[in-house]
């Protein structure tokens, strides 16, 4: 909340788009207002790093921003635009990046792809599975997905090993007592 507050308004967008997305700088910067489906809350990435294209899940939170971003537009508007309503470049992150980072004491500053690990690290730690992570990311196997976020949710395995091995009952309250050694 701290970077979010400390953006510039039109980085600011940019920044909650990523932190609800997990998409990279590169596909939040190509986005166009038609690639924004309402009715089923995502966002479509047309051109990936994979190449391929994907449909991102929006939360409520983020079909809401996204509303926002894109109510009144053509959809061949970009869905975020700089202050001076320009499209965002290549490497156009970089700056408003460090200087948000700065105004928010975060040291050491942090860089744009923080947000989009931000976001796979907080689904990781829900529980999410690594194959759903890995999908929403565009990851093209769970590989990724469990070299950076797996060791996130050690719980979700034992809590889904606890939750699907059946009671053999064979353990514990048994009429067996233990030895004990004398001194």
């Amino acid at each position: 909340m701290r970077l979010v507050n400390a953006c510039e308004p039109a980085f600011r967008n940019l920044v909650r788009g990523a932190l609800l997305t997990g998409c990279r700088y590169s596909e939040l910067a190509a986005m166009h207002v038609s690639d924004f489906n309402a009715d089923v809350g995502v966002v479509t990435i047309r051109e990936s790093k994979a190449s391929k294209p994907r449909h991102v899940v929006l939360t409520d939170e983020g079909q809401r921003l996204f509303v926002d971003f894109t109510a009144g537009r053509f959809g061949s508007d970009p869905i975020l635009r700089r202050a001076d309503g320009g499209a965002w470049g290549k490497s156009h992150q970089l700056r408003p990046m460090l200087e948000a980072s700065r105004r928010a004491k975060i040291r050491p500053e942090i860089s744009f792809h923080v947000l989009r690990h931000t976001h796979g690290s907080t689904l990781a730690m829900k529980g999410v599975p690594m194959g759903v992570i890995a999908e929403q990311l565009g990851h093209a196997d769970t590989r990724m997905t469990e070299k950076h976020y797996a060791h996130l949710s050690p719980s979700y395995v034992a809590d889904t090993i606890r939750a699907h091995f059946p009671t053999l009952g064979i353990g514990g309250n048994t009429a067996v007592t233990p030895i004990r050694r004398r001194k």
